[in-house]
């Protein structure tokens, strides 16, 4: 043997070695699991499904077929589909396209990126609209702007209320300027929609953008979001590229929008169902209210009289007597037992019920509404709608907030520009559903600031004195606390104001008055009784019509007696106000503020 041949290196033959069980990787059968694209972990494809299209780990808002949304929010059986089958027609003539959108078709089961239909929610009949990201990302070409438009016109057609759930990338690329015109096309029917009176509803889901944003997905009466939802015109990527700076987080999700006044509130998936219930509940007794008291012959309040009607067409004389009116004995000795200064004083206090228990204690099912699509939401003021005895209503209240971080949040109840403008959004609603108006008037005033000033505070509260002169719907203003100027007058132009027993109503606060007459702050007291602002001093002159007397201490313990005669003063001017036809009232609001 050679002696180089022992150091050879030969090839060894591993011996054949099973793989144990715990070596083999399983295989997932296809389709058992799905990675959230909001965390990017492992789910169970049914575990998310069962949640609503929720991912169980994140809590991420995955998107919803609309199928299974329609059969979420709809009862069992209730939903007819219509305009099915409509094609696009191309008009870009794109190769490829009229492929893609058959391939798409195939996969979802969807004629297009759009469902629409009849169906009830709860005991309301709705015309319905769900857009499906999972078809060309929702975006909207001619076909899904063709099944809104005639959704719409069908909608009012046959009286029914409209609410879309919108998920859209926007235009559709691919038919160029088709896809653009469906936004004025379906802003025009929604116009009409609500030129007949019918309620919209939009829900805002992940993502809301483009063309949609900017056309009826921002044109609801009422504006719900899910939580957390990409909302806007530009997407995030193009703002970033044409600024050149990252965005911050959180902008352009419903959160931002809420805070910035475009939307009025963000509900969760789980709540839906309920929360679309209850407004289109709300509405429908409107509505029937309205068409059971039609016909009803009008009358005045006991302060109008009707002096003559001339001709067809010629407006309705109307004589006001003299609005001064006269203490009784008892209001003599009750307006005597504090000064001017002490009622200031009392209005003022800590322990007073402010505007959030006048809501809590006197309506039911209260549903706040945020924003004035313009700019915020301000928290020294809060709106929404409830029912007052079955009745529904809008409810508006000036906030002052009942902590220090409450007082700070609610900027010490002085409202911003966009507050009265939320205000008087809000009031116009109510005037579009013929709901009556029930303000809560409780402010020093409204709020001076540099801001303030620079987003037009001034013209903010003229348009609403403007715009509730003629508001067709029944006004209604309670002072219960502070009624500071125009801030408090903004409020105000109503039917009727009341006023609780140690609230006041004044030009300025008695510090300012002193201030600017006597150029001495500390002479408040003689200001205060100099300005004759108390409840007894505005009845007589005939700025109220009605003082609420207080307990000696009035606090949440002791507001029982005042809640039960407000309700039921609220309750007769209620049924008073539907004996009056809508130019009556408008005529006798007008002749309220002509005759001072």
């Amino acid at each position: 043997m050679k002696l180089k041949s022992i150091f050879k290196k030969t090839p060894v033959t591993k011996p054949e070695v099973k793989e144990t069980a715990s070596q083999v990787k399983p295989e997932v059968p296809e389709g058992l699991l799905k990675r959230c694209n909001k965390c990017g972990k492992g789910i169970f494809t049914e575990d998310y499904k069962k949640n609503l299209y929720i991912c169980p780990k994140c809590g991420g808002y995955l998107r919803m077929p609309a199928q299974k949304r329609i059969a979420f929010l709809t009862e069992k059986d209730s939903f007819e589909e219509w305009d099915t089958g409509l094609t696009t027609e191309n008009p870009l003539h794109m190769i490829g396209y009229p492929d893609r959108i058959k391939s798409l078709q195939e996969k979802t089961k969807l004629d297009e990126a759009v469902i629409t239909g009849k169906a009830r929610i709860g005991e309301n009949e709705v015309a319905l609209m769900v857009m499906d990201g999972r078809f060309l990302m929702a975006s909207m070409g001619e076909v899904v702007g063709e099944k809104i438009a005639r959704g719409v016109e069908r909608a009012t057609k046959e009286k029914l209320p409209v609410i879309i759930f919108t998920c859209s990338g926007g235009a559709r690329m691919q038919e160029g300027m088709t896809s653009l015109m469906q936004m004025a096309k379906t802003s025009a029917a929604l116009k009409r929609h609500s030129d007949a009176g019918l309620l919209y509803i939009t829900v805002l889901t992940d993502p809301t953008t483009g063309g949609v944003t900017a056309s009826f997905a921002m044109l609801g009466d009422i504006i719900l979001a899910e939580p957390k939802a990409l909302i806007g015109f530009a997407g995030p990527r193009v703002i970033e590229q044409t600024i050149r700076k990252k965005l911050p987080k959180g902008f352009q999700r419903s959160e931002f929008l809420l805070k910035h006044g475009f939307i009025d509130k963000i509900v969760e998936r789980k709540d839906m169902k309920t929360v679309l219930e209850k407004i289109l509940t709300m509405h429908r007794l409107t509505a029937e209210e309205i068409a059971e008291n039609t016909g009803n012959n009008a009358v005045f309040n006991d302060d109008i009289a009707v002096a003559s009607e001339q001709a067809a067409g010629q407006t309705v004389k109307i004589m006001r007597k003299s609005r001064k009116q006269k203490l009784s004995a008892t209001q003599k000795k009750r307006a005597s037992e504090k000064t001017a200064w002490e009622r200031v004083l009392t209005s003022r206090e800590k322990d007073r019920p402010v505007g959030e228990d006048y809501i809590s204690g006197l309506f039911e099912e209260f549903i706040e509404f945020h924003g004035d699509r313009n700019f915020g939401d301000d928290a020294a003021i809060c709106g929404g709608i409830a029912y007052f005895q079955g009745q529904p209503v809008t409810v508006i209240a000036q906030m002052k907030g009942k902590s220090t971080s409450e007082n700070i949040e609610r900027n010490f109840g002085m409202p911003e520009p966009e507050g009265y403008r939320k205000a008087l959004r809000l009031m116009k609603q109510a005037e579009k559903f013929h709901r009556p108006i029930i303000c809560f008037v409780d402010t020093p005033g409204a709020f001076c600031g540099m801001e303030a000033e620079e987003r037009g505070q001034g013209e903010a509260i003229a348009r609403n004195l403007y715009e509730m002169s003629s508001l067709e719907t029944p006004i209604l203003s309670v002072l219960i606390g502070e009624g500071g100027s125009g801030g408090a007058l903004a409020m105000a132009v109503a039917d009727e104001v009341w006023i609780l027993e140690n609230a006041v109503y004044s030009i300025l606060s008695p510090e300012g008055y002193a201030a600017i007459l006597w150029k001495d702050g500390s002479q408040a007291a003689r200001a205060a009784k100099a300005m004759k602002l108390t409840s007894y001093d505005l009845y007589k002159a005939g700025f109220v019509e009605k003082i609420i007397p207080e307990p000696e201490s009035y606090t949440l313990d002791s507001m029982m007696n005042v809640f039960d005669n407000l309700e039921e003063n609220i309750s007769a001017f209620l049924e008073n106000s539907k004996k009056m036809t809508e130019k009556e009232r408008v005529e006798a609001r007008y002749q309220r503020f002509r005759s001072m």
